[in-house]
């Protein structure tokens, strides 16, 4: 029997994700062809993932689960993906909106996940302290709301991976035109091929809900803990957007739309 001080410990049956063991148990990433992501091409055609999350796979409905153990017992590091196979995994392309709950964790760990997108939900987790999404080769960009985390100080990235690095400079998908207004437009049933995600519900700047206004999707590159990401603005009014920052030194230093938009030289030219 164990006192009530001492710690609890959490057992991952698969083991640590960066074990390369687990690369024989089975593919646990899809290919990405987005962009060549081990030379320049500035020029290259670029555009969304446009897998939707199937909220029926097995390896989602763990997902859940797991959450909510987290969620109920306040553990601070995560790491959900060594508790799936490889094939469950796989399954995985999102994270669902339930990980605001997750207020106690300070180390999220996705190594070598499938995901595709991050939602911006990803905002609520106050206490998060380190971010490590590496060797997530589909994972290009993030959300806005990231920002929101201010504890976040370490993040281990793939940078390669990312939209605008400054050792490819890949482009940016070109985003969709501002709208005064959404009224007609299905924002929690979007086309992730035309706005990058599925579901816009609230705004990305001052967090008013997206149905009172309109939607202005941007695009900013801000360091953020250890990394220059590339963020998804999803803003409700062109005052959200100017009260954006400005970008990162030596990436494009204005919010913009993304397409054939200029950025400075890469390492590789």
């Amino acid at each position: 029997m164990t006192s009530e001080r001492d710690p609890q410990l959490y057992v991952n049956r698969w083991g640590d994700t960066s074990d390369p063991t687990l690369e024989r148990r089975g593919i646990r990433q899809d290919a990405c062809a987005c962009f060549d992501q081990s030379r320049p091409h500035p020029r290259a055609r670029v555009g969304f993932h446009t897998e939707r999350q199937d909220t029926s796979a097995p390896g989602w409905l763990r997902l859940l689960e797991l959450i909510d153990e987290a969620a109920a017992d306040g553990r601070e590091e995560f790491r959900p993906l060594v508790e799936l196979s490889s094939e469950e995994r796989r399954q995985i392309v999102t994270l669902p909106p339930s990980i605001a709950r997750l207020t106690k964790v300070k180390h999220l760990v996705l190594y070598g996940s499938n995901l595709v997108r991050i939602p911006p939900e990803i905002g609520a987790m106050t206490n998060l302290e380190e971010f490590t999404p590496y060797t997530s080769y589909r994972l290009h960009w993030f959300p806005y709301e990231l920002t929101r985390c201010k504890k976040l100080t370490r993040s281990t990235v793939s940078t390669r991976a990312l939209f605008g690095n400054y050792k490819l400079r890949p482009p940016f998908p070109h985003l969709q035109p501002s709208l005064d207004s959404v009224a007609g437009l299905a924002t929690g049933e979007l086309d992730p091929r035309r706005w990058g995600t599925t579901a816009v519900h609230r705004c990305s700047v001052c967090d008013r809900p997206t149905g009172q206004a309109g939607l202005q999707q941007m695009w900013i590159s801000l360091r953020v803990a250890s990394d220059v990401l590339p963020l998804l603005v999803n803003a409700c009014s062109s005052a959200c957007v100017a009260a954006l920052p400005g970008g990162a030194q030596d990436y494009i230093p204005t919010p913009h739309k993304g397409g054939r938009v200029d950025q400075p030289p890469s390492d590789g030219d």
